[in-house]
């Protein structure tokens, strides 16, 4: 059904968007913040990565993405903690203010081409050879990486009050913890992951566009939650590595799509379709629970009858 090239690229694209997944993770499952400054943040890691690259700087594009992309968090968080925007709305306003910030990145161009230019995957292509899988390998590796920083950091005395204020910020309010900090914190890590995810794409692909990150936030929760249905809701660690794996899984049903001839422009489609369905599946498979358990009292009681 797939070929080598076809496993090779949805892997590839699966590791990458991963830690779209992860940011999402953080903000909409540990926080309980629906951020919508994931569009835009991407587009920026995207934007600043492409830039960096073509100067010359390949590798310090990422750090300069990530910290682009904490930026993007620190307003957003502002804007919410600080001047009382809900946080739907404060999203939403960084994200409408990042396309100008992101034209302004890439010189006011919508496209930036890296055809000729150096990224991080030429460099791991000259150490592993040509005949290796080099692009898994760099994009496992930055995945991982991540998400064991994650992991770690979630277990630290921060992490355990950023995942304290998800939960019940007033008890963590009672408790002399500023959870406008907190909350801070959290929105630049999650937006520096979607920054790093767009940054390493921009050269695995060797160009940015402005509409990169458009529907990254349905690509991330579709992610997210097919990672969530499949692996259920352990430890931080299993969630973690379920919004990894849930990234793999949701690029081979792409791939799949494809393959069965899908017109490419239907996928954003397919996404919403993917989340919608992931989404209602607890509710679904309750209600089939309540007319079975139903159907089979009917039947007991004509019986008896």
């Amino acid at each position: 059904m797939f070929t080598v090239a076809t496993v090779l690229n949805a892997l590839e694209l699966g590791f990458i968007y991963a830690l779209v997944a992860m940011a999402l993770f953080l903000s909409f499952r540990v926080l309980n913040i629906a951020d919508m400054t994931t569009d835009g943040a991407f587009t920026l890691g995207c934007a600043v990565s492409a830039t960096a690259a073509v100067a010359g700087h390949p590798f310090l594009g990422l750090p300069l993405a990530m910290l682009a992309g904490a930026a993007a968090g620190f307003i957003t968080a502002f804007l919410q903690t600080k001047l009382a925007v809900p946080s739907i709305l404060a999203g939403i306003i960084t994200n409408t203010g990042l396309y100008t910030v992101n034209l302004a990145v890439m010189g006011f161009s919508s496209n930036v081409p890296m055809l000729k230019t150096k990224t991080v995957f030429t460099a791991a292509q000259s150490v592993f050879g040509e005949s290796a899988p080099y692009k898994l390998i760099v994009a496992a590796l930055v995945t991982v990486v991540v998400c064991a920083l994650l992991i770690a950091f979630l277990g630290t005395r921060m992490g355990l009050s950023i995942r304290a204020t998800g939960d019940n910020p007033d008890m963590v309010r009672a408790s002399s913890i500023n959870t406008a900090f907190t909350i801070t914190v959290g929105l630049c890590i999650a937006n520096a992951m979607t920054a790093l995810s767009g940054a390493v794409l921009a050269q695995y692909q060797r160009s940015a566009d402005i509409n990169l990150g458009t529907g990254m936030v349905v690509i991330g929760l579709a992610s997210l939650i097919i990672g969530e249905t499949l692996f259920g809701r352990g430890g931080m660690w299993v969630k973690a590595v379920a919004a990894v794996a849930g990234s793999v899984i949701y690029r081979f049903i792409i791939a799949l799509a494809l393959r069965a001839n899908v017109p490419s422009e239907c996928l954003k489609l397919i996404s919403a379709v993917i989340v919608a369905l992931a989404i209602a599946a607890p509710a679904l498979k309750a209600k089939a629970d309540f007319r079975r358990r139903r159907a089979n009292a009917q039947k007991g009681g004509a019986r008896h009858a």
